[in-house]
C-alpha cells in the first residue's frame, strides 16, 4: 500500500508563505526606491538619436502628456543633442493615425525635417516600442552619427525620453535590447505637475519586474513580443 506523503506542518508553513511574502515586499520596495531615484537623473551626453514614447492623441493632435515629451524631444533636437528623432506608439481602438504618426506630423511642423525622423508606429506597450526602436537603430548603425568604429559592434545611443518615473523600465529594456540609454525625462508633462505621479509611480514598480519576466520568458520560447 502505497505511503501518502507527508504532510508540512501549519506553522512551518506559515513561515515559509510569511518569509516569501517578506522577500517579495522587500523587492517591490527596492524597486520602487530605485523608480524614484531614476527619475532624477538626465543625461548631458550626445546620443545617436532621441527615442520618444508614446502617449495618447485624439484625432492627430497630441494630448498634454504627448505635447510634451514631444517639446522635449524638439528642444534636444535643436540643440543637437542627436540627429536622428524616433517617434514610438501604435494606434488605440478607434484611432485613425499612430501616436508616432501623430508626433511627426506635430514635429515636421515645428522644424524638424522628414527624413531626421523614423517611427515605429506598432508598438503599444512599452516593451513592444523599445524593442521596435532598437531594431530600426541596428538596422542603421552603420550609418549613425558616422562613427567610425565596426558596424557590428555600435549599440546605438539613445535620449530616452518620458516622464520621469518612466526611466528606469525605459533604461532596462533599452539596454536589454541592444542600446546605450541616456535617460532625458521631460520636466512638464501634467503627469509630473500633479498627484498623479506617486500612482504612476507605484504601476511601474510592478510593471518593472512584469515586463522582465516577459522579457525572459519570450527568449526562452523564441516567440516575438506582441502590440
Amino acid at each position: 500500500m502505497a505511503r501518502s506523503a507527508p504532510k508540512i506542518p501549519r506553522p512551518r508553513l506559515v513561515r515559509v508563505l510569511s518569509r516569501a511574502l517578506v522577500v517579495l515586499g522587500a523587492g517591490w520596495l527596492v524597486s520602487l526606491l530605485c523608480i524614484a531615484g531614476w527619475s532624477r537623473r538626465s543625461s548631458t551626453e550626445q546620443a545617436d538619436a532621441i527615442v520618444v514614447l508614446g502617449a495618447a492623441q485624439y484625432g492627430g493632435r497630441p494630448s498634454p502628456v504627448l505635447k510634451s515629451r514631444l517639446d522635449h524631444a524638439l528642444g534636444l533636437f535643436k540643440a543637437e543633442r542627436a540627429p536622428h528623432v524616433v517617434l514610438t506608439g501604435g494606434r488605440r481602438p478607434g484611432d485613425l493615425i499612430s501616436e508616432a504618426a501623430a508626433g511627426r506630423r506635430y514635429l515636421v511642423r515645428r522644424g524638424i525635417p522628414n527624413d531626421a525622423m523614423l517611427l515605429e508606429p506598432a508598438g503599444r506597450t512599452s516593451l513592444a516600442s523599445i524593442r521596435g526602436a532598437a531594431k530600426l537603430l541596428v538596422a542603421r548603425r552603420d550609418s549613425l552619427s558616422g562613427r567610425a568604429d565596426s558596424a557590428a559592434a555600435i549599440k546605438p545611443r539613445v535620449l530616452l525620453v518620458s516622464d520621469p518615473f518612466h526611466m528606469l523600465r525605459l533604461e532596462v529594456l533599452a539596454r536589454l535590447n541592444g542600446l546605450t540609454p541616456l535617460p532625458s525625462p521631460t520636466r512638464t508633462s501634467p503627469i509630473s505637475a500633479n498627484r498623479a505621479v506617486l500612482e504612476y509611480m507605484l504601476r511601474e514598480s510592478v510593471a518593472l519586474p512584469t515586463d522582465l519576466a516577459l522579457m525572459l520568458w519570450l527568449k526562452m520560447t523564441g516567440r516575438k513580443v506582441e502590440g
